[in-house]
């Protein structure tokens, strides 16, 4: 019994180094949380729904996996499907979707064929501490300028929770 105790502690000690070199492999990163993401898309609605539009709003966070999708009353299905591809242009390049389409009209209609990507305005980054933590990205207003203005009225009102 104090042969099989003693092999396994020499065992342990040998992969002790080698667990160690792994150490960097283990990453610490800041992503955007459930409830400021939901609190971030229902502002935007809110701004949306004040100026008579009725929109849909989608936060992803920095890898582009979805965290909310709220959809105001009487906003089609499909303005769904739009934020959220807004979003991940935004992910995807680390710009406003506008900002973005309008830098790459070399190859916007390409852009445009990746599934889950749309270059439309209406998508902005969300950052943190310098850092970029998500997107949001809304559809619904007569146009992606008032889109994207419902996301900045969105991220000013709770720019306390974001400067961190």
């Amino acid at each position: 019994m104090l042969q099989k105790i003693t092999l396994g502690l020499c065992g342990l000690v040998l992969l002790l180094p080698i667990s160690n070199s792994y150490a960097e492999d283990v990453l610490d990163e800041k992503n955007i949380g459930m409830t400021l993401a939901r609190d971030l898309a229902t502002e935007a609605i809110l701004a949306c729904r004040e100026k008579g539009f009725s929109v849909s709003a989608v936060v992803v966070d920095k890898h582009g996996n979805q965290r909310v999708a709220l959809r105001d009353d009487f906003a089609s299905k499909f303005t769904l499907q739009i934020a959220e591809e807004k979003a991940n242009a935004t992910i995807m390049s680390g710009l406003k979707s506008g900002e973005f389409r309008a830098l790459r009209g070399d190859i916007r209609p390409e852009l445009n064929h990746v599934e889950g990507i749309l270059m439309m305005v209406g998508g902005v980054p969300i950052i943190s501490g310098g850092r970029r933590i998500g997107a949001m990205g809304v559809s619904g207003a007569p146009g992606g300028e008032k889109d994207e203005a419902c996301v900045l009225v969105a991220l000013e009102k709770l720019e306390d929770r974001l400067a961190f």
